[in-house]
């Protein structure tokens, strides 16, 4: 379960936080300025993985890995999902920015390829993102996904679906259960906002 946590205005996955040496967190509209110094990228929607040591944007890409410990690496998201991904086997984390764009162009697969990791070492936490109660979209897209015609798409499932077939199992993937888009309260959201929209940053590090 990913569910937020009282005080802090940080949603946390139940799954990695029985880890120890690990620090994480999805923030909301409330966490504007967490976690602080960084790893980033400039997001573009791609399958593009950049490997980190050091704080600053590392170009252009949709996930970062590391194995330095106390280095956050962050993604930033108003809808997107954020996926936070711990190999137990390597002693290394990623973070990944999954749109519908990336998760079809195959960003977890390339993601855990980088990272050379044996599957069922990983334990990944699917953030707060749109829903499928509000992810609508057109044949085009939904034919992405397996479906045809106008019709929602479950982002998070699909994810989940990608982990699965590449041999990490179901119980050690959490997932969250909010909308972006219908928890105004806590969450930015593009579909919502459209170019007034913020972004919320995730991250993960070693500690």
């Amino acid at each position: 379960m990913v569910s937020l946590e009282p005080g802090l205005g940080l949603y946390r996955s139940d799954l990695l936080g029985e880890l120890p040496g690990i620090e994480h967190g999805f923030g909301t509209r409330h966490t504007p300025h967490w976690p602080g110094l960084a790893a980033t990228v400039k997001q573009i929607h791609s399958a593009e993985v950049r490997v980190v040591s050091s704080p600053g944007v590392a170009g252009e890409a949709d996930a970062l890995i590391t194995r330095e410990p106390g280095l956050w690496v962050a993604v930033k998201t108003a809808d997107c999902l954020p996926l936070l991904v711990v190999d137990l086997g390597q002693r290394q984390v990623a973070a990944i920015h999954a749109g519908w764009r990336g998760v079809a162009g195959q960003i977890i697969q390339r993601t855990v390829e980088d990272m050379k990791a044996e599957p069922t070492n990983l334990r990944v936490a699917i953030g707060p993102g749109i829903g499928p109660c509000c992810f609508e979209v057109g044949a085009e897209v939904a034919a992405r996904f397996g479906k045809s015609g106008r019709t929602c798409v479950d982002l998070a499932q699909a994810c989940q679906d990608q982990l699965c077939a590449l041999g990490v199992p179901a119980r050690f993937i959490s997932r969250a259960t909010a909308c972006t888009r219908c928890q105004e309260s806590d969450f930015h959201s593009f579909r919502r906002d459209k170019e007034s929209v913020d972004r919320m940053f995730s991250a993960i590090r070693l500690v």
